[in-house]
């Protein structure tokens, strides 16, 4: 004979509801470990995200330190070149950028080069072509004029004129003194750009003169090249 079914105290079954309960608890453990997989999948890839940014940053970080100690070395080989120039205060270096004041260069309102000046281009070419080749560069010659109207017979020769004829001077004076014809260039920027306010003849002394910059070489297709 078999046992009679453990009932409950209103005479029911156990089982079904036993087994009811077991279903809900297996249910929510099914749910919990989904859960914890998912979680445990977005942190993984939030982890990853984040060493990947950290590692671009590093190599932005790097690159930027590698620009940085490019261009001091670049400029200390440019001060080392210049060196004899700038101890006897015949010219100026700061920002890679060489400036020599016009009176040095010019007379007021012309172009024609003093002999000062051609002393001083003299003196910087022979070494300017030798940083040239070296870091395969070029320069670029700029002319700049104080703010007062040129004194010309002439009205279309103003300070824009005045500036550019600076500058292509300059650019021939270096030229016959070694630096290689293309490896130069002259740009003129009359009044604008000034260094120093144009309220006293000093302010426009400073502002009146020839900066001399080594720019990177730039890519020019050849004449007759295909395009």
């Amino acid at each position: 004979m078999f046992a009679p079914e453990e009932e409950t105290e209103a005479g029911l079954p156990i089982w079904p509801a036993f087994g009811d309960m077991m279903a809900c608890l297996f249910g929510m453990f099914v749910l919990f470990f989904t859960w914890s997989v998912v979680l445990e999948a977005g942190t993984a890839a939030e982890l990853k995200d984040e060493r990947t940014r950290a590692a671009e940053e590093r190599a932005v970080a790097e690159a930027e330190r590698a620009v940085q100690r490019a261009e001091r070395e670049r400029l200390a080989a440019l001060e080392q070149a210049l060196a004899g120039p700038l101890a006897e205060g015949r010219i100026s270096l700061e920002g890679g950028r060489i400036g020599i004041r016009g009176s040095v260069l010019f007379d007021l309102s012309s172009s024609d080069l003093e002999p000062d000046g051609a002393s001083v281009l003299a003196d910087v070419a022979a070494p300017l072509a030798v940083y040239l080749r070296a870091h395969d560069a070029m320069i670029m010659v700029s002319g700049f004029t104080d703010d007062k109207p040129r004194r010309s017979e002439t009205a279309d020769r103003d300070n824009w004129q005045l500036s550019a004829e600076r500058a292509l001077t300059v650019v021939r004076a270096l030229i016959a003194a070694g630096v290689p014809p293309d490896s130069i260039f002259g740009a003129g920027f009359g009044e604008t750009h000034p260094v120093s306010p144009n309220d006293s003849d000093e302010g426009r002394a400073r502002n009146r003169r020839v900066e001399i910059a080594p720019v990177p070489r730039m890519a020019f297709a050849a004449p007759g090249a295909a395009k």
